[in-house]
């Protein structure tokens, strides 16, 4: 007996959506970032399969580079922090951020160095790592302004670059202090060296006594909204994949080839602080406490006081 046309019609269309290929994600990850820890876990484990999504992975030689793609739109998701995020809503970029990490630098000296506090910084030759719009940089020139009255660049010598060479440079005694990215704070701590200051510490010396997430995921709002099993499966599959890392010593094992540290004590010493950051994917962000630090960040670089712009902090739109 013939199938009705309308069964047949429905079964071909049930064909074409088993068919249909899984949302893609372009992910811009750092070679030297932890979101690589993050995607190796998701491809080894399919997290990305159990969401419906493929993700597309691109190594990034700077951040400046997954800036560049995103706003270019080759790239749909990147890593980067909530400040740069706000200052690109006030430009008309309409991006958004969805938070992972409370870890996003440190102060790091010598074991046996002079520098005790931020005062002791005048005179001396201090590495940073990124560029002069930093948020750990704005935040360590705030603080020594409003605590010391001192002015760092003209106190101090400074240098800005990358962390692998601000780190080789502090080792071979051409720096006296170092303000880079936690994980590379963490490789300098495992070899013996001081953190003085980590980003939470300078964040509270100014004010701000609630944690605030610094890092996350940075995407456009416009395509999140047009594609939210995207966004929803990739933010769900680094969540299972941050949790492995941390509760898993064997996903750990996966992970420590990654890390390019052949001592057991710093891959410890990176996992521990990769741990200690972690941002509960439910929780809320302290608004009075972002504001306080979006102004402390808008003052030191010289711009006018701004609510944070709406948008700026990632929330699904309900269905």
């Amino acid at each position: 007996m013939p199938r009705p046309l309308a069964t047949l019609l429905l079964a071909a269309l049930g064909s074409l959506a088993q068919a249909s290929p899984a949302p893609s994600v372009r992910v811009g990850a750092l070679a030297f970032g932890t979101l690589g820890w993050e995607l190796a876990i998701i491809r080894s484990r399919g997290l990305d399969q159990a969401q419906g999504i493929a993700i597309e992975a691109t190594e990034l030689a700077s951040p400046e580079a997954g800036r560049i793609g995103l706003q270019g739109r080759s790239l749909d998701i990147v890593v980067s922090d909530w400040l740069w995020t706000a200052r690109q809503r006030q430009q008309g970029q309409p991006l958004s951020f969805a938070p992972f990490s409370t870890s996003h630098g440190a102060l790091v000296v010598p074991r046996d160095s002079a520098v005790k506090d931020v005062a002791d910084l005048r005179g001396k030759r201090l590495g940073i790592a990124g560029g002069g719009l930093d948020k750990n940089w704005l935040l360590l020139k705030t603080l020594a302004q409003q605590t010391q009255q001192l002015d760092l660049e003209k106190s101090a010598t400074l240098s800005f670059g990358a962390p692998p060479l601000l780190n080789q440079q502090l080792e071979h005694g051409q720096l006296d202090a170092v303000l880079t990215y936690w994980n590379y704070a963490a490789k300098l701590e495992a070899q013996g060296y001081r953190e003085l200051l980590d980003g939470r510490q300078l964040q509270k010396r100014l004010g701000i006594d609630a944690d605030v997430p610094v890092l996350g995921y940075v995407f456009r709002e416009d395509w999140a909204k047009a594609n939210p099993q995207a966004v929803d499966g990739f933010l769900k599959a680094a969540a299972e994949a941050r949790q492995r890392i941390c509760e898993s010593d064997a996903d750990w094992q996966q992970v420590v080839p990654l890390t390019r540290e052949p001592d057991s004590q710093a891959q410890a010493m990176l996992r521990r602080h990769y741990c200690a950051g972690r941002w509960p994917a439910a929780a809320s962000i302290p608004s009075t406490a972002a504001q306080t630090l979006f102004d402390r960040i808008n003052a030191a670089a010289g711009e006018p006081a701004a609510a944070i712009p709406a948008g700026t902090f990632w929330s699904a739109p309900k269905p």
